[in-house]
C-alpha cells in the first residue's frame, strides 16, 4: 500500500509533530513541524525538511549549518497525529550546539542542564 501524506492528521494550521530520534542510539534530538509537502519532500529526498512555523518556509535540518538529518526510517502514531523520524544526525541536532534539544533534566523540583554543547 502507497503511503499518502494527506492520509495524516493534521492540525487547523495543517501540521503535525515530527520527533527525531537517532536510529542507531535511541537518543531522542528534537521536535519540529511538519506539513503535508515537508513529509512528501523528506520522503523523496531522504534529507529531513521541516516547516518553520516562525519562518513560514520549509526548513532542510543542517543546510546552514552542515548537520544535516538523514531518514532512515518514518513512523506514523496509531492515531495518524504524529511522527517519528529514525535518523542519521551529523553533529548537534539543537540549534545550542548540543546532541539533543532536551538537554534540561528535571530533578528533585530544580532544572539540571545534562548536556554541555558540542566542541
Amino acid at each position: 500500500m502507497a503511503f499518502d501524506p494527506e492520509t495524516l492528521t493534521y492540525d487547523a494550521k495543517g501540521l503535525i509533530p515530527a520527533i527525531a530520534q537517532d536510529h542507531a542510539s535511541g537518543e531522542v534530538l528534537m521536535m519540529a513541524w511538519m506539513n503535508a509537502e515537508s513529509v512528501a519532500r523528506t520522503l523523496e529526498t531522504g534529507t529531513v525538511t521541516y516547516w518553520s512555523r516562525s519562518r513560514q518556509a520549509f526548513w532542510v535540518k543542517g543546510e546552514t549549518s552542515g548537520h544535516l538529518q538523514t531518514l532512515r526510517e518514518m513512523r506514523v502514531d496509531c492515531d495518524r497525529d504524529c511522527l517519528l523520524l529514525l535518523v542519521d544526525q551529523a553533529g548537534p541536532a539543537c540549534h545550542t550546539n548540543r546532541r539533543s534539544c532536551f538537554y534540561t533534566a528535571l530533578r528533585d523540583g530544580e532544572e539540571v542542564e545534562i548536556l554541555k554543547p558540542m566542541v
